[in-house]
């Protein structure tokens, strides 16, 4: 007979017999991991940019949703298209070369502050601060000059490009943190994001 080894939750080991006693008293503890939980190291996509861009959003890396979509802010429940498109005049369930074109040219660049890091699942609390690798901010901003402002969507952004990019710049930016419109900032609807993001985009 094969003795077999499960890893549980916490790093436990349990061999054979022993797995029942070993399991958590809790049964949503049973679970194991699977899918993209299973590879917490996650990667950022290259950076949206068009022709002329003056205005930089940088969220902190992308969720789990996006990463499998390889669409940035693919999450259903997430406002960054609807809002962006209320801002800029366009449907926010074009297609999304349509929608990305539209940003484009506006002037508008996408990018994430962290290129890679290790981060089970998708909430910006799991990452681990430690593993961080941040994108080359530092190069884009040089090679587009024109890019004079920088808006943080969300918290975690702004936190990671403060202490991983903004100590190796020289030029002054206008820094501004405009609410998250990830789901799990749900303490904001999508009047207030909104109405903060309108402010944030002024001028576009």
């Amino acid at each position: 007979m094969h003795r077999l080894d499960f890893l549980l939750p916490g790093g436990m080991r349990a061999k054979g017999p022993r797995f029942q006693s070993a399991l958590p008293t809790d049964p949503a503890l049973w679970s194991l991991p699977t899918g993209r939980s299973m590879r917490a190291r996650v990667r950022s996509f290259a950076p949206i940019i068009g022709d002329d861009p003056r205005l930089l959003v940088l969220g902190s890396m992308p969720g789990v949703a996006s990463l499998d979509a390889h669409r940035y802010y693919a999450h259903p429940r997430n406002l960054f298209w609807p809002i962006v498109g209320t801002l800029l005049g366009f449907d926010p369930v074009l297609p999304y070369d349509a929608r990305i074109a539209h940003v484009r040219a506006r002037g508008i660049a996408l990018w994430d502050v962290a290129g890679e890091c290790v981060r089970p699942g998708s909430l910006d609390a799991r990452i681990d601060a430690g593993s961080v690798v941040p994108n080359d901010i530092r190069g884009l901003l040089a090679r587009h000059p024109g890019i004079t402002r920088i808006r943080f969507n969300g918290a975690a952004a702004e936190s990671l490009f403060r202490r991983h990019v903004l100590p190796a710049l020289e030029t002054p930016l206008d820094l501004l943190r405009l609410p998250s419109t990830s789901p799990a900032h749900a303490a904001l609807g999508f009047e207030g994001k909104l109405a903060a993001w309108r402010e944030g985009f002024a001028g576009v």
